[in-house]
């Protein structure tokens, strides 16, 4: 069973928890991202995502000078990069999050998203795929 190690983004695009929401909005959309990491003194406490910033600043009435510390999801687990792209399913299923901070020793290490767990288990179709048309064929 392949890993989510490959398919992990090792640039963690952050912004101090202090940051608007403003700010966080802009990034993500300048940088084309769903989720931004929240740091503070340089060690990364959490993440803020479009729908933290839709469900609990706009719809709830909060400016969009809220600093991200106030919106962020600080309960998200870090995942292994050596886990299997159904555990890191799971636990966006379970957490109700299309993003995931990866961590290795307690550091987060990186970021992955659904369209990268999704891309991952699309590509081991497809191995599958081409492996049984090889058997089949007697190639």
């Amino acid at each position: 069973m392949a890993t989510i190690e490959r398919h992990v983004t090792r640039e963690v695009i952050g912004l101090d928890a202090s940051s608007s929401c403003r700010e966080a909005a802009r990034l993500m959309a300048e940088k084309r991202i769903g989720a931004v990491a929240v740091k503070e003194r340089g060690t990364t406490i959490g993440l803020v995502t479009e729908r933290d910033l839709v469900y609990d600043v706009l719809a709830s009435g909060l400016t969009c000078d809220h600093p991200i510390a106030k919106a962020m999801r600080g309960d998200l687990p870090l995942i292994a990069p050596g886990a299997s792209e159904s555990d890191c399913a799971h636990l966006m299923q379970v957490h109700f999050t299309r993003h995931l901070l990866v961590g290795e020793k307690g550091a987060v290490v990186g970021i992955i998203s659904m369209q990268d767990v999704i891309r991952l288990m699309l590509d081991e179709k497809q191995w599958l795929i081409d492996e049984l048309q090889i058997y089949i064929s007697g190639r």
